[in-house]
């Protein structure tokens, strides 16, 4: 997987939500934080923000502050995973899905190998613009 900064395809309102979302996770410590961007190649969102979880309530805290970011954002969630110890939490924000997963879950579903055709953008090129 080629990991890049260029993220001019990118908007503007989105590259700053997703830097919101990636400062959401690391404040909780959230392991392995990787963005895939599809630009043209999905038509179901732009980018999958995904993250490692060390246990079942350190996914919950992951996923709690990243609700608590994007709804000071005013980003409307269009489905969000209620607390289910399995491992997997799917946020969907419309133009990005954030996947919280525990380490033998991410190994399991292997996103970045299932899209590896994606762009690998690294999250710390990303700036929150408040």
């Amino acid at each position: 997987m080629v990991v890049t900064t260029e993220i001019t395809p990118m908007r503007q309102e989105l590259e700053e939500n997703l830097a919101a979302c990636c400062e959401a996770l690391l404040e909780k410590k959230a392991e392995d934080l990787r963005i895939l961007y599809f630009g043209e190649k999905s038509p179901l969102t732009d980018c999958f923000l995904i993250a490692t979880g060390t246990s079942n309530p350190h996914l919950k805290a992951l996923r709690d502050n990243v609700e608590k970011v994007l709804k000071e954002r005013d980003v409307e969630l269009l489905s969000k995973d209620r607390f289910n110890p399995n491992g997997w939490l799917v946020l969907d924000a419309i133009d990005f899905v954030v996947h919280l997963f525990s380490t033998e879950q991410r190994e399991h579903f292997a996103l970045e190998d299932l899209w590896k055709d994606a762009t690998s953008i690294d999250p710390e090129s990303l700036k929150v613009n408040d």
